[in-house]
C-alpha cells in the first residue's frame, strides 16, 4: 500500500531531475551565505551545478508525454527502435535524415526519416518514448526550445523538427 496517490507518484517522477536540481541549488545558496570557509565555497560551487541540473529537468519534463501509449521505444547505441502492436522498426541515429512531429495522428508521432527506409512513426507517449528526449539532443542543430514549444503548441500540420545539413557545392 503507498501513501502517494499514483498521480502524485507519476507527477514527481516528471519533475524528479528538476526538483533535485532546485534542492541543491537551495542548498549550495544556503551554505554559500550562512557557511564560512570551506564549507561557503563549497555552497557557491554547488549552486551553479544544481541550477543546470534543474534547468535539464525542466527541459526533460516538458518534454515528458505520459506513457500509456502504443508500443514500446528502446535507445540502444545509437539506435532508436519501437515495436508497437501493428509494426515498428528501427533508425540508427547517425543514418537520421529528418525528424518531424506529426499531430495529425492520434496519438501524435515523432516521424523519424531515413534514406532508403520506410519512416518510422513513434507515438509521443509509447512507452519509453522519454528516452527520445536524450538521443535527439545528440542530432546536430537540433533547436531544442523548438522542438519543446512544436511538441506542445498544438500544430495542425506536420512540422520538420530537424534536417540533416547537406553539404554545399561550390
Amino acid at each position: 500500500m503507498s501513501l502517494i496517490r499514483p498521480e502524485a507518484a507519476a507527477a514527481l517522477a516528471q519533475w524528479r531531475d528538476a526538483l533535485i536540481g532546485a534542492a541543491l541549488a537551495g542548498l549550495g545558496l544556503w551554505w554559500a551565505l550562512a557557511a564560512r570557509g570551506i564549507l561557503g565555497w563549497v555552497g557557491w560551487a554547488l549552486l551553479p551545478i544544481g541550477l543546470l541540473l534543474a534547468w535539464a529537468g525542466i527541459r526533460r519534463a516538458r518534454f515528458h508525454s505520459g506513457g500509456g501509449g502504443p508500443g514500446v521505444v528502446t535507445v540502444d547505441e545509437g539506435a532508436v527502435a519501437w515495436l508497437g502492436p501493428y509494426g515498428g522498426g528501427a533508425i540508427a541515429l547517425s543514418e537520421l535524415d529528418r525528424l518531424e512531429l506529426d499531430p495529425t495522428r492520434q496519438p501524435p508521432v515523432w516521424r523519424l526519416t531515413a534514406p532508403g527506409e520506410a519512416p518510422l512513426n513513434i507515438p509521443v507517449n509509447a512507452e519509453g518514448a522519454d528516452a527520445l528526449f536524450d538521443a535527439f539532443a545528440r542530432l546536430p542543430g537540433l533547436d531544442t526550445p523548438k522542438m519543446l514549444a512544436e511538441l506542445r503548441g498544438g500544430a495542425q500540420a506536420p512540422v520538420t523538427i530537424w534536417q540533416k545539413s547537406r553539404p554545399r557545392l561550390h
